[in-house]
C-alpha cells in the first residue's frame, strides 16, 4: 500500500507559477512516478473527495495539454499526450521513496536499477472515465470500455463500483479520503 497526502484541495491552486510548484501537482507527480507499467486505475471516494481534481493534476503531469474535465455526460474523455511535456514533467528519472511499497510491478522492463525507473513511453493518449451516470453494464459495453482498458494507455476511472465486473484483474485501486482538516489521503493498493 502506498499513501500520498494532499493539503486541502479547495485552498490549493492546481498549478504553481510554472505548473509544477503546488502540493497537488507534487502529489500528482508522485503518483505518476509510481505508476510503473500499470495502466488502469480505479478511483474510489465520496462525491466531492477530489477524484476529478486529482485526475486532472495527474493528466497534466503526464503531459496532457487539453482541458481536463469530468466526463460525467460523455462517460469517457480522451486526451492527447504531449511527449515533450511528459518527459519534462517526469524530469527524466524518478526516485522511489525508500521503505515505501510501490504499486508498480517488480518486473518493469524499463527499470534502470532498484531505486530508479523511467516511465514507459509508448502511450500517446490518456482515457478518463466517469461511470456515475450509467444505469447498467450494457452502457459500459456499448462505449467499448474493455477496448480502452486493454489499449495500453492510462485509464483513470471515477465511480468504478458500477463496472467492477469489467475491470482488468490488475486494476490499481486508488482511494481518496477527505480528512477532518480538509486534506486528502490517497491510498493506492
Amino acid at each position: 500500500m502506498y499513501k500520498i497526502n494532499i493539503p486541502n484541495i479547495e485552498s490549493l491552486p492546481i498549478e504553481g507559477e510554472d505548473g509544477r510548484g503546488s502540493a497537488l501537482a507534487s502529489a500528482a507527480r508522485q503518483f505518476v512516478e509510481a505508476m510503473g507499467d500499470r495502466r488502469v486505475f480505479a478511483f474510489y471516494g465520496k462525491m466531492g473527495a477530489g477524484k476529478t481534481t486529482f485526475i486532472k493534476a495527474i493528466c497534466e503531469a503526464l503531459g496532457v495539454e487539453d482541458v481536463v474535465t469530468s466526463p460525467t455526460f460523455a462517460i469517457v474523455n480522451e486526451y492527447e499526450v504531449n511527449e515533450e511535456l511528459r518527459i519534462k514533467n517526469e524530469g527524466g528519472l524518478a526516485r522511489r521513496p525508500e521503505g515505501e511499497s510501490q504499486f508498480a510491478t517488480a518486473n518493469e522492463t524499463h527499470k534502470k536499477d532498484s531505486s530508479f525507473f523511467i516511465l514507459h513511453s509508448s502511450f500517446k493518449k490518456v482515457f478518463h472515465f466517469d461511470f456515475y451516470r450509467i444505469k447498467n453494464l450494457r452502457e459500459a459495453y456499448d462505449i467499448g470500455c474493455e477496448e480502452y482498458f486493454y489499449s495500453g494507455c492510462p485509464c483513470f476511472i471515477e465511480w468504478p463500483e458500477l463496472v467492477e465486473e469489467l475491470l482488468p484483474e490488475d486494476t490499481v485501486r486508488v482511494n481518496i479520503e477527505v480528512q477532518a482538516d480538509g486534506s486528502r489521503t490517497v491510498t493506492i493498493a
